[in-house]
């Protein structure tokens, strides 16, 4: 069914899987404030925007994914707040644009409390927290899941939170990228180096509970971080949570190809994500990794309803909601582009940002074919953000997913909601029966762990094509790939 025609969705799909040894991967996309992507949905009577500060509605939350076989949800953070358009955050407050903003780390262990299977993919940042803090609290948080974490690893753009967490500004883009790759390395020696598989043997009988024999300092002393200890954890059954990255500037890609064994993209049409697949996965192998070991997950947003007549009369209900000026604030502070400066109906040229070059590049570089004026990019934006939003039936919905991986590789999907809460509770009740009956989502967990997730049961540790693989466990660190 044809969809607002700003969006290039729709595609003939066909009307059965093509894929025969493929799983679609299911991540819900959330944030801990009471609007994320969407702009102004916070007013629509289904809407519970004002429950993110309930840990009773993150726990139901939880049950509703895993009884949906979701692989797992993914928590978006950010340590500052939209200030660039027109030089305030007022519009990004009167439209909670994300903001307020809770800390994602603490609700973790209630969603896994009730849970047995549902993985938890946090972000965190190398801009601002000591590596060998943020290492506890990934090894914490993954021992007390059984090895149900991902980290995804964020370089940070927001001046505010440079000014507020007392550096001044942010770092210009080489540099930012040049220390998260040595803050992963630390992170990656304290995980997999410190302490070894056997080292916690907890003797009653000798009154050895940790063999200090087989704790080792890791004695890093780089250009951004001195870490002469051992980690303060021991071991989770992971040991290194999942790493996840979203960087969409060549910096951002390269460091995904070395380091992500998933990735977060946003893509507008199914060829424009289809390079970014192809693309990023031949970067892996140059950095000597097998190309199956990037995973790529596609953000989108869905709005689904028992006929494709219902589902459209329910997005164009959205619409009538949808905030420009909170659009533009959150679009002003991911490209750092104050976008009141520009006249709403001229073409946005291509601009070069220290913050978020992806943001910019999202529009202006990766569907070519059409130019974008700051209305039609708020318009697109009200919705699901950044992601293309899909509109249909739970059968037009399942074609076009599935049609999506067909053509591109892609793993799997990071889906928004534009009503917090109803749209995933639709999802999951409509369209994940429809892809369970095509054979492409899982009827039943066959792995607890975030790494059984992308790669499949048995596969907890590192994949041994990682370079970080090769620090061991209790050895000294191999030397790091070029590049």
């Amino acid at each position: 069914m044809p969809v607002d025609p700003s969006r290039p969705l729709l595609v003939d799909a066909p009307k059965e899987c093509l894929m025969t040894d493929r799983r679609m991967r299911l991540f819900a996309f959330d944030f801990q404030g009471p609007a994320h992507l969407s702009s102004g949905l916070w007013r629509h009577p289904a809407d519970r925007a004002s429950s993110y500060k309930n840990l009773r509605y993150w726990v139901d939350y939880a049950k509703l994914l895993e009884d949906a076989c979701f692989d797992g949800i993914f928590f978006a953070d950010n340590h500052g707040y939209h200030d660039v358009y027109e030089g305030s955050a007022a519009a990004a407050l009167a439209d909670a644009a994300q903001i307020p903003a809770n800390d994602p780390f603490p609700v973790v262990s209630a969603m896994a409390a009730v849970t047995d299977n549902l993985c938890f993919g946090l972000t965190g940042s190398t801009a601002y927290e000591h590596p060998y803090a943020l290492a506890r609290k990934f090894a914490t948080l993954d021992l007390l899941t059984e090895g149900r974490m991902g980290w995804n690893v964020v370089t940070s753009y927001a001046d505010s939170a440079a000014r507020n967490l007392g550096t001044g500004a942010q770092l210009l883009r080489e540099e930012r990228y040049e220390r998260a790759a040595e803050y992963l390395e630390v992170c990656y020696k304290l995980w997999e180096q410190s302490w070894e598989d056997d080292a916690v043997v907890i003797d009653k009988e000798s009154g050895v509970y940790v063999d200090p024999s087989r704790v080792h300092d890791i004695k890093h002393h780089g250009k951004h971080f001195d870490v002469d200890g051992f980690a303060l954890t021991e071991p989770s059954a992971q040991r290194t949570p999942v790493i996840f990255q979203a960087g969409g500037s060549p910096k951002g890609r390269a460091l995904a190809a070395q380091e992500a064994e998933g990735v977060f993209v946003n893509a507008l049409t199914i060829p424009a994500l289809k390079r970014q697949v192809d693309g990023l996965q031949e970067l892996a192998v140059q950095f000597g990794r097998q190309a199956d070991s990037i995973k790529v997950l596609q953000m989108l947003n869905v709005v689904c309803a028992p006929t494709d007549e219902e589902a459209q009369a329910k997005f164009e209900d959205y619409r009538r909601h949808i905030s420009l000026t909170g659009a533009m604030a959150r679009y002003s502070g991911w490209a750092g582009l104050d976008m009141s400066q520009f006249d709403p109906d001229v073409p946005l040229e291509n601009v070069q940002t220290n913050v978020s070059q992806n943001a910019v590049d999202l529009f202006s570089k990766m569907d070519p074919d059409r130019t974008w004026t700051p209305r039609d990019i708020a318009d697109y934006l009200g919705i699901g953000g950044t992601g293309p939003t899909l509109v249909g039936s739970p059968q037009t919905i399942a074609e076009q997913l599935i049609t999506w991986m067909d053509e591109t590789g892609v793993a799997g999907f990071n889906l928004a909601q534009s009503v917090r809460y109803q749209d995933i509770a639709d999802f999951a009740e409509l369209v994940v029966p429809e892809l369970q009956r095509r054979g492409v989502v899982w009827t039943e967990y066959e792995g607890p762990t975030m790494r059984e997730k992308l790669y499949g049961p048995g596969q907890v540790r590192l994949r041994e094509d990682h370079h970080a693989h090769t620090f061991g466990h209790g050895r000294a660190p191999a030397a790091l790939p070029a590049g």
